[in-house]
């Protein structure tokens, strides 16, 4: 079986819908890039605020000083276009890939998929082929041009996208959401959309998007795959990422999945839509390398493990957010709060925290739901007490509703969180669990 496998993927086929992506990819990022600095998103998370939220451990990585990041994200998005036109491809999306990965693990204020999407692609661009035609790089000969490629080119997204949109569909499958409880909070605020806004307000048509939201995540690429509902799938592909653009506004993530169809169409296809002036290409059988086929198996595993690590933890994930990240849990929860934090002295005298003095709007609009934000907050309160000379104590006081449901307490009151370690691996007792949010 493996071996047959290996054959399958090995394959040498047409590289028409690669080189293809690689154009979309490119664009889209660039897009994504020039667009963050355009829409103003780069000054309010990174150059607006004190300091950034990173992953932890990584908080000594800082944005740039002034207009730095705008400079970066031109960076960034020029690497892009030189993508998207086959332009020192390899180094291009080197960069791209490594300014990209910075900006995404730099902060969590906004955190997104699809910026974890993005990082994915990204690496798995910077090893294809996906410049050996039609491509600045073949046409100048700075690359040998091919006109094919392996099949694991093409398979590699269509297994990846298959990951994303099944655990998207597993995910979705708890009361809150089948009951549309998230969609009916985000959806009140959408009232005065063009066209639509009356519609979104209605309770079935919630019920609607919701099981709807399920159906499709689940089928979508199953329909994508098999060539008498392809055509259904491609349609169905357009008209949910774009009302998912319409009415969410989350950038290039739609388009995105959008580009990542032509995987599934026959690459003779594409090449006569697309790549008319190219020849016709007959599969020549190869054999996928077994060093690159352990490589491949290893990246999958962790794909499909990560989304279901939460269960190492005790409690409720859309509560508690351990475990929420990297794991394609799109969209499932609203959530709304307070936070109040102390400082307190060591003969016990108690100040309350202004966080307007350190955070930014949209952090504080953000951290009340997030205890490793908080926790992160409490460690650099912390630390600039120390640095005074005082040793001080941190408490918080944080109350979050989760889809609607009464506030619950998400922080132990009772505990000092500046001298509590980060725990990765299972449950921060201090975290509070709070059953009846399950």
């Amino acid at each position: 079986m493996l071996l047959s496998a290996r054959a399958f993927l090995g394959t040498q086929v047409d590289n028409s819908p690669l080189v293809l992506f690689r154009m979309v990819f490119g664009f889209l990022a660039a897009a994504e890039s020039y667009g963050a600095i355009l829409t103003g998103w780069v000054n309010k998370t990174f150059i607006a605020p004190e300091f950034t939220f990173t992953l932890i451990g990584l908080e000594w990585l800082q944005p740039l000083d002034g207009n730095g990041m705008i400079y970066y994200f031109i960076i960034m998005g020029t690497a892009a276009l030189c993508i998207m036109l086959g332009l020192f491809y390899r180094a291009s999306t080197f960069i791209f890939l490594s300014m990209w990965t910075v900006v995404y693990v730099m902060q969590k204020t906004h955190y997104n998929n699809h910026y974890y999407l993005l990082v994915l692609l990204s690496a798995a661009m910077l090893f294809l082929p996906a410049h050996k035609s039609r491509s600045l790089d073949a046409k100048w000969g700075l690359t040998k041009s091919s006109d094919t490629c392996a099949r694991v080119c093409h398979w590699f997204f269509i297994i990846q996208i298959l990951i994303v949109y099944l655990y998207a569909s597993l995910h979705k499958v708890h009361m809150d959401w089948l009951l549309a409880k998230p969609l009916g909070i985000w959806f009140k605020y959408k009232a005065d959309y063009f066209l639509i806004g009356s519609l979104l307000q209605e309770k079935w048509f919630q019920m609607a998007i919701a099981w709807g939201g399920v159906i499709y995540d689940g089928s979508i690429v199953f329909l994508l795959l098999h060539p008498k509902t392809r055509r259904l799938g491609f349609g169905l592909s357009i008209f949910f990422n774009l009302f998912n653009s319409f009415v969410f506004q989350i950038g290039i993530f739609p388009y995105l999945m959008i580009g990542l169809t032509v995987f599934f169409f026959p690459p003779d296809k594409i090449r006569s839509i697309f790549f008319k002036n190219k020849p016709k290409i007959f599969p020549v059988r190869n054999r996928l390398s077994l060093g690159w086929t352990y490589v491949l198996g290893i990246y999958f595993l962790v794909q499909i493990l990560l989304p279901i690590r939460h269960h190492l933890f005790n409690g409720n994930v859309a509560f508690t957010e351990e475990g929420h990240r990297l794991s394609w849990r799109m969209m499932l929860r609203a959530k709304s709060g307070f936070l109040v934090m102390y400082v307190e002295d060591e003969e016990g005298n108690r100040k309350r925290v202004n966080l307007k003095d350190y955070l930014f709007r949209d952090q504080r609009s953000h951290i009340s739901g997030q205890p490793d934000m908080i926790w992160q907050l409490a460690q650099r309160l912390k630390k600039e007490y120390a640095n005074k000379g005082k040793a001080v104590s941190i408490y918080a006081t944080a109350q979050v509703s989760l889809n609607g449901h009464q506030k619950k307490d998400l922080i132990d009151p009772k505990i000092d969180l500046g001298s509590v370690t980060w725990e990765p691996f299972h449950h921060s007792d201090w975290i509070l669990i709070n059953e009846d949010n399950d």
